[in-house]
Order: structure tokens, then sequence, then C-alpha cells
């Protein structure tokens, strides 16, 4: 049974391979980019920026670049969209080939998409396609405050 660093090494050669991308380099940070480089002789270089993955969430970092390439730099036109595309694409390639998907992953996700909604609308984004409609809310706290529930004055909870 290979280690899961011979599994995130093959997956590296695998997406490399089958994309036909080039990392130009690895990041010790948690973001990514991905881009082209088109040559006046028609040739084209796609390349990527990203953490190494050595676990879940710097998989998914790397994979959501590739996903970039595999949907098509460009495909679609409101870039929020984009964004979510390349997310869903390295999620579910994750899930495909058995990678551990967890709550931080989503999470992160989550926050970026909202971020890329957020961003959109401040540049004045009249219509917002419908799959990014759960991001326009920031995601919802994992702890609840408990001082915001009523309490009388002894100080047993209110019951609504």
């Amino acid at each position: 049974k290979p280690t899961m660093r011979e599994r995130y090494d093959a997956l590296v050669v695998d997406m490399k391979r089958e994309y036909g991308i080039r990392v130009r380099k690895w990041r010790s940070s948690s973001s990514g980019v991905a881009w082209e480089v088109h040559y006046r002789d028609g040739r084209i270089t796609r390349l990527i920026e990203s953490p190494y993955p050595r676990g879940p969430m710097s998989c998914a970092i790397f994979l959501h670049e590739i996903g970039h390439h595999a949907i098509g730099l460009g495909t679609y036109r409101v870039r929020c969209l984009e964004e979510y595309h390349a997310w869903k694409w390295s999620l579910d390639t994750m899930r495909e080939r058995d990678f551990n998907v967890t709550a931080s992953v989503e999470n992160r996700m989550h926050d970026a998409l909202h971020y890329a909604v957020q961003k959109a609308m401040r540049r004045g984004l009249k219509r917002l396609p419908v799959e990014l409609t759960p991001y326009l809310q920031p995601r919802l706290p994992r702890v609840i405050d408990i001082n915001i529930i009523p309490k009388h004055p002894d100080g047993t909870p209110i019951r609504t």
C-alpha cells in the first residue's frame, strides 16, 4: 500500500502530464496562481505556482490551480464563476482519487468564493450566477457566543 507521500507524488506527476503543465515554483505559502504564456509561433505554455501537496489543504490548492487549466483559463467570462469551477474541480478530483476532503478544505473553498463574490460585486457585477448564491454570505461560525443568548436577571436562559 503506497504511503500518502507516494500518493501525492504520483498525483503531481499525473496532473502535470495529463494537463501539460509546468510548475514554475513550489510555494511555501497556501496560495497559488495559474497562467498561460502564448508564443508568436502558436505554442502555449501552461504554468502554475502552488504549494506542493503534502496534506489535504495543500492538495486542494494544488488541484485548484490545475483545475484552472483543466476547465480552461478564461472559459468563464465571470471571474468568480471560474474560481467556483476550479474549486469544484479540485474537490471532485480529490474525492474521485480518494484523498481526504476535510472540513478545513471545505471552509477554505467557501471563504475563497465568498471573497471572490464580494470582489466581483465591488467591481460592479450585474448578475450573480446561481452557483455562487451560497457564497453571498460568509461561512457560519462553528462556535456560538454564549453571551448572545438572552437571559433572565437570575442568569437562566430565556426560552424562545
